[in-house]
């Protein structure tokens, strides 16, 4: 089936999970754009879960998925989906069939985010029914180790389910290119975070809208407090230099370890090599914090409502597969 008749959407385009930037209003605005939003409800009590599920619900009445990280807890959640009835869930950080199989038979539709062929075609086999092709240069939490353009061909050829590329994406060129390479849509994660419904700090904002496309950095555990053993890639900033210019020591030697450099909303205290995204009230040296980011951030250059970057991505990808721009 094409990915279009699998999700009940009118353009091929996602948004990525960004935890604590995506929440309700951005999920929906993608949606009612003709995407499919992806909603970050992981490591939520089930009260909370089911809460962002009825909170979105009222803001559209199209299909979405939630988002459940599979290296903490998922279960709980995973049943909360199963009995809102929810369209789709998506799956990362692991690879579990039994997860697959258990949300297929809740009725779901299963997403599963894959950094490799050998990855995608397991998923395949346990029922998935759309693979998430997540490139290296993509931002946030990063599971696999293959450029976007090398990954999206190989994991067509593996499956023969639909295929969505994830990593470095943030126009419509970069959406042609990944079709001509045998995706069936594209998941956009950088350029949403310009959107006017994200939710994030003005600084990590401001960052991103400046950003080239060569600040960003990739690390194995750099930001982990909360989340460790899980490679990321965020913008360069004074806390990334610094662990950088002293050697990129391990966790437990790096310097100003446990130091706190703000707070969250609540007033829990943010301290430097937290896994955090910055929201709009965090307070201290927001600049400090891991500011996700994947390397498409210098095509990301104004904020706009997310509808008009989902509008804007699709129009310019079709214009430029219908022409094909041919230079041969």
């Amino acid at each position: 089936m094409r990915l279009l008749d699998v999700l009940k959407i009118e353009k091929p385009i996602l948004s990525a999970p960004m935890a604590g930037a995506a929440g309700p209003e951005l999920v929906a605005a993608v949606c009612n754009a003709g995407g499919y939003g992806v909603i970050p409800l992981w490591g939520k009590s089930k009260d909370q879960v089911a809460c962002g599920i009825e909170e979105l619900r009222a803001l559209t009445d199209r299909n979405f998925a939630v988002n459940l990280n599979l290296s903490f807890p998922y279960e709980d959640q995973l049943d909360i989906c199963i009995a809102e009835g929810v369209h789709g869930v998506s799956l990362f950080w692991g690879m579990e069939p039994s997860a697959i199989a258990r949300a297929k038979a809740g009725g779901l539709t299963v997403l599963m985010s894959v950094g490799n062929a050998k990855e995608a075609k397991a998923a395949a086999e346990a029922g998935a029914d759309v693979i998430v092709a997540q490139g290296w240069e993509a931002g946030g939490h990063v599971w696999g180790q293959v450029s976007t353009m090398a990954l999206i061909p190989a994991v067509v050829d593996a499956v023969d389910i639909p295929v969505v590329a994830a990593g470095g994406i943030a126009d419509g060129r970069g959406m042609a290119a990944a079709m001509m390479l045998g995706a069936s849509g594209v998941w956009i994660g950088t350029r949403l975070l310009a959107s006017s419904e994200a939710t994030i700090h003005e600084v990590y904002r401001n960052r991103i809208l400046q950003a080239s496309e060569a600040d960003t950095q990739w690390a194995h555990d750099l930001y982990d407090v909360g989340w460790p053993d899980a490679p990321h890639r965020a913008l360069s900033n004074s806390t990334s230099q610094e662990w950088l210019q002293t050697g990129s020591s391990a966790p437990g030697h790096r310097p100003n370890e446990n130091e706190q450099i703000g707070r969250r909303p609540n007033g829990d205290p943010v301290v430097r090599y937290q896994s955090y995204t910055p929201l709009p009230e965090t307070s201290g040296d927001v600049e400090a914090m891991s500011l996700w980011s994947g390397q498409g951030v210098s095509l990301v250059r104004k904020v706009m409502p997310a509808a008009d970057i989902v509008e804007e991505i699709y129009q310019e990808a079709k214009k430029r597969l219908q022409t094909g721009h041919s230079v041969l």
